[in-house]
């Protein structure tokens, strides 16, 4: 057995079969599926782990079993892919400690945390997708894994918010599908390559490849809420807290959005990208997005809604980043997807503490939480600062080289969409801030989740301090060899040509 060939298919498989078995336990053994998780999680960690140190060497780790005429199964761990599977595996790990405190006394967890195993594992195989028809097998899995825990609640509200997020994805998917069977149709199923793969097919198919892209970034804009494909987003808030967090920073937001930076680059590239004049749609789409997020974020007076709407607007700078095709500006796109998922996860679950423990829901009930539950409000105030762009968070560093790329690449008035984003995100989150730690405390109910040494249960305390930690690192730290932003230099050396 070539192991390089088959860790991409352990990588999967570390998430998949816990959950499997996971699914088939009683709700009274809590010992046993928290083992499952964490194990699972840990021995993802640590074959990641040995991926990144062999891409980091150059080694290639490539998969393939037949799988349709013309097309084949590809699992391919690169400089891209690999971002993509650290953030989720990391993340995976903090949200899963998460979800075991959340769901601490709650029926179904076994059904849950199964579920949960399979949206990692989608999320992975997606990531480590080598070629259009592996990603939509994966982007499809996504789906179907992801429905039974917006809806875990079973409330008239989540139910809804189910049925409404179902028709969104997959609507979405079977237009990503038809784009990837006209393509297919075209070329086959080749690997993703970096500078894409389709100029022979320019001169004679050039109508053809336009409506492919379109389709293909109508289906990807879905689940990464471009407009106006974001109706599903908000309304998934009635989720649990962890489904908030998995949904904005880990799985299904960021599944569009890389899917995005791998049609622009790896299947369609910059060439044909600039031939077929696709770049100025694509920019103008993301900033309409960034704006129009930002401004109905202000609007929301449901935390997580705020939240919800600040993600339609975040998510986006990946693809800004993307569609602008310069060096610099990818560099802040693709170290965004990264910093976003860490901010965002963050906030999520310090409105979840803020729920589970004073049932805090609503911005007005904010009042002096900041003397009640400091280190949660101190990592909600790192996380927002973070998302406004403050120096020394890892927001910062994201808008300074999506700017400075925006200049690089021509797109000067891209500056005032950034500007002005910013500008919304600070009034949407500095109120919420000095209501936090200005005002007097309000009058809370009684707590859900009390702790005798901490402000909440530990396992709820302990994942946003974490990440409010990492924000501070990798903002402070982006200059290091170990960085996302390192990394995100590294990939568009390697993948990305810029003729």
């Amino acid at each position: 057995m070539d192991w390089n060939s088959w860790l991409p298919v352990f990588i999967v498989l570390s998430s998949l079969l816990p959950g499997l078995l996971i699914f088939s336990l009683a709700e009274h053994r809590f010992a046993l599926r928290t083992t499952l998780n964490l194990g699972g999680v840990v021995v993802k960690l640590l074959l990641v782990a040995w991926m990144w140190q062999g891409v980091k060497a150059g080694e290639d780790y490539y998969f393939e079993l037949p799988f349709l005429p013309g097309g084949a199964f590809i699992l391919h761990g690169d400089a891209l892919s690999l971002q993509f599977v650290l953030l989720s595996s990391v993340l995976w790990l903090v949200t899963t400690l998460y979800a075991i405190g959340y769901l601490e006394g709650s029926p179904l967890r076994s059904r849950f945390f199964g579920y949960f195993s399979l949206c990692v594992s989608a999320t992975v195989g997606l990531a480590l997708s080598g070629n259009l028809i592996s990603f939509v097998l994966f982007y499809e899995l996504l789906t179907l894994a992801t429905f039974p825990l917006v809806v875990h609640r079973g409330t008239v509200e989540s139910l809804r918010a189910g049925r409404r997020y179902l028709a969104y994805t997959i609507s979405g998917g079977v237009v990503l599908m038809l784009g990837a069977a006209l393509l297919h149709s075209l070329t086959g199923s080749p690997v993703f390559m970096p500078g894409g793969y389709l100029s022979p097919l320019l001169a004679e198919h050039s109508g053809l490849l336009m409506l492919a892209f379109v389709l293909l970034i109508t289906g990807l804009g879905v689940k990464a809420a471009l407009l106006p494909l974001h109706g599903w987003l908000p309304e998934a808030m009635v989720a649990p807290a962890p489904v908030s967090a998995l949904l904005h920073a880990v799985a299904v937001v960021k599944a569009g959005a890389f899917g995005i930076v791998r049609v622009v680059y790896d299947v369609f590239g910059v060439d044909v990208m600039q031939q077929l004049d696709l770049t100025w749609p694509l920019v103008l789409l993301a900033s309409a997005t960034i704006l129009y997020g930002s401004w109905r974020a202000l609007q929301q007076q449901d935390l997580k809604r705020r939240l919800a709407y600040s993600t339609v607007s975040q998510v986006s700078y990946v693809t800004l980043g993307v569609a602008m095709l310069g060096p610099v500006a990818a560099v802040g796109g693709l170290v965004h997807l990264v910093h976003q998922g860490v901010m965002k996860i963050t906030l999520f679950f310090c409105a979840g503490n803020f729920a589970e423990t004073l049932g805090i829901h609503k911005i007005r009930e904010l009042n002096g939480v900041g003397r009640r539950m400091p280190l949660s409000s101190i990592a909600f105030t790192l996380g927002a600062c973070g998302m406004i762009g403050l120096p020394a968070t890892a927001g910062m560093i994201s808008k300074w080289y999506l700017a400075s790329g925006a200049l690089e690449a021509g797109y000067p008035l891209v500056l005032l969409v950034l500007l002005t984003s910013s500008a919304l995100n600070a009034m949407y989150f500095l109120p919420v801030i000095f209501r936090i730690w200005c005002l007097p405390a309000g009058d809370w109910p009684a707590p859900k989740q009390l702790s005798r040494r901490f402000e909440t249960h530990w396992m709820l305390l302990l994942p946003p301090v974490i990440t409010a930690v990492l924000i501070v690192l990798m903002g402070l730290l982006a200059g290091t060899d170990l960085s996302p932003l390192s990394w995100s230099k590294l990939i568009v050396e390697r993948e990305f040509s810029y003729d």
